[in-house]
Order: structure tokens, then sequence, then C-alpha cells
């Protein structure tokens, strides 16, 4: 069986996925990178090792008949125009998420991937992390009983490292924090509790970052480089975390209705001391909370209406290797088994949708006051 012959577009930060991929002798092999800098380009071969064709016009790159499938790293906003024009030329493409940054470009993106006949997968790695995998697999086997309520609080610390002294500070870019980095959280909510979000509400605020700086203010003279913590040994730190463009909310608060009347939180902080997300289910029997800095899953059930709530059950989660936990490896050989073998993905197309719609329907109601917005069913099912 012949190798699958994969182009990625977009060679900087999350490309560093592709190695997962590149199995010369194996069942999938890189063999063309594209972006709009020649540098990215060039660390991008170098690091696969392999005489990998480059362009800055990923076009050229989908015009080759020996490329089968297309994986799409690029900056948030390029997203639905690449996987558009992929699918379009009859590739088979793998997206991070979010899938697009509004819910009309993701709707655009499943439309065409209907018409193309080929295979589309959302990167959300998360459902692949040993830690949610176990607490899915507590949730299905109902001893907990049926969910009732979701509780996730997600601390988004280190001084902004990931998303404030880049692109990602302007709502322009990303709509809102709530896609880019709240859609995975939004999509494992959706996928322990087998439910969708109907409506939600949210308050949210740009509480820290931005502020008076110049925009054009890089932070190696930034003037707020004691506040900007170790901004000299963060590479991913080109811009100012404080400069005046910054317009997207770093402090965010959603409630959510679900299918069956589940009621839902997600909390997310950007200025943190600390980085890791807590999630609490609880259902009609019990409740179930991870801790990820411990690496373990509680289990709490009632054992009486007379007793108290005791602790059950303490899983210990297995570590894995590989990056995000030993999530990417297995994610990038499920695209791969996708395409040769038709195995359904662990997240559809419409689940990338589904968390997108929900992270645009928070943020409308953040930048409105607060008032409930209803989800809008995806026009394809």
């Amino acid at each position: 069986m012949d190798p699958i012959r994969i182009g990625v577009i977009g060679t900087g930060g999350r490309s560093g996925i592709s190695k997962y991929w590149h199995q010369p002798g194996g069942r999938s092999i890189i063999v063309a990178g594209a972006d709009i800098r020649e540098s990215e380009l060039s660390r991008f071969a170098k690091e696969l090792n392999s005489d990998v064709m480059t362009t800055l016009d990923y076009r050229e790159m989908l015009e080759r008949k020996d490329i089968d499938a297309i994986v799409i790293t690029s900056p948030d906003y390029c997203h639905e125009e690449h996987a558009i024009a992929a699918l379009q030329a009859g590739k088979h493409v793998f997206c991070e998420k979010p899938l697009a940054i509004t819910v009309e470009g993701c709707d655009r993106i499943l439309r065409t991937w209907k018409q193309s006949g080929k295979q589309l997968m959302v990167g959300f790695n998360m459902r692949y992390m040993n830690m949610f995998r176990t607490m899915k697999e507590i949730v299905d086997s109902g001893v907990i009983g049926e969910i009732k309520a979701v509780w996730v609080r997600h601390f988004v610390g280190r001084g902004g490292d990931y998303y404030y002294h880049d692109w990602h500070a302007k709502s322009a870019n990303t709509t809102s924090l709530l896609l880019q980095k709240g859609s995975h959280d939004i999509d494992i909510i959706h996928w322990i509790t087998g439910r969708n979000t109907v409506k939600v509400a949210a308050f949210g605020g740009l509480d820290y970052f931005g502020g008076e700086r110049p925009d054009d203010l890089s932070c190696s003279n930034c003037p707020d480089s004691d506040t900007c913590v170790e901004f000299n040994t963060a590479p991913r730190r080109t811009q100012c975390a404080f400069r005046r463009e910054v317009d997207v909310e770093d402090n965010n608060v959603v409630i959510m209705e679900l299918e069956g009347g589940i009621k839902a939180s997600y909390l997310q902080c950007h200025f943190t001391p600390d980085y890791h997300r807590n999630y609490t289910f609880i259902g009609t029997e019990g409740r179930l909370e991870n801790s990820e800095p411990e690496g373990k899953v509680y289990v709490k059930t009632k054992r009486s209406h007379s007793e108290r709530v005791l602790a059950d059950r303490v899983y210990e989660i297995k570590s894995a290797s590989g990056t995000h936990g030993g999530a990417d490896p297995v994610i990038c050989k499920d695209f791969v088994d996708m395409i040769l073998e038709g195995k359904p993905p662990v997240a559809t197309p419409l689940a990338g949708r589904m968390s997108v719609a929900v992270g645009c329907a928070a943020t409308e109601s953040i930048r409105s006051g607060g008032c409930v917005v209803h989800i809008p069913p995806c026009p394809l099912t």
C-alpha cells in the first residue's frame, strides 16, 4: 500500500505535529509545506530532515496531483480559506481547531466537505488524552448516573505567553479566545455529556492585558517587561501584551444550557500564575472531578440517602509518550486510518462546528451585555 502523501499549510508553531505523519517507509509521509515566511519553511524542512517541497503560495501545493491530504496549521483566520481550497482541490483535510472563526465559515467548510467526497478531521486532540478518555468512560459506565451539571475552570496562565504576545490578541484574527482556547473545552463538554449546547449567556472583559502602549512595541523593549513575566525566555513573545490593539477578553464566564436541560459553566482566565484545566461532572448518583496537576480523576457516589458522600475511587492517569500528553501521535494515526481504512473519526466535523458556534454565541453575549444567545442549528443536518 502506497503511503499517504501529505502537504502542510502553515509551517510555524503547531506544524510540529507533522513529525508524527512523516514516516518514510510507513503509511504516511510529509512531502510539501507552504508558509508566507521563508524562515519557517527552512526550519520546517530542516527539522523533518526531508527533501520536502516548500512554497510561499499554498495554491502551488494544492495543484500537485501526487499530494493526497492537506494538514492545516495556519492561523485561525486562515482555516476557512485553506480548508475550502484543499477540499475543492480533491484533498483529504486535517484542520486544526477552531474549524473557522465564524459559524458561517464553519458551515461553508462543511458544505464543501459534503460536496467533495473527501475526509475531514478537526484537531480535537483532547479527546485522545488519557485524562479525558478516562472521564468519558466513567460517565458512559453510568456510575454517577444521569449528568445534570458540568463545571469547568480553565487557568490559562504563564504571563499570556500563549495568546497575548502575538496575533491571537486581536478579535479580527480569532473572534474570541472562547474559540481558539475554549473550543477544546466546549467540545469536551459536548463529547462527555453526549449533548450539544442550545443557548448561552456570558460575561467577560479585558481585565489585565491591553492598555495604552504603542501598537508596534515589541516585548524586547516593552516598558512593562517586569509585568510581562520572563519575556526574554519565551520565543512566542513577538509583541507586547499591553499594546493598544489588544481587544480580546482575558477573563470570561460562560453559562450554557445543553440538550436535555444539562447546565454547564465554563470559566477561562488568562492571567493566572498556573496552567491547568479542572472539570467536574455531576450526575444523579455522584460526581467525578479531575486534577491535572496530580494526574488523577476522583469519583464520588451516593451510598444511600442516609450516608454522607464518600470518595469511592481514585484513578491514576497513565502518562503517554508524545506531545499533548500522548494525544498527538494518536490523532495523527487516526487521520491516516480514516483515509486508508474509512475509520470514523472520534470527533466529527459537525463537532468542530458546534464548538465554534458556542464560542461565537458566548462572545456575542459578552459584547452585548450578557444577553441569552441561542445556538444556530447546522443547516447540513
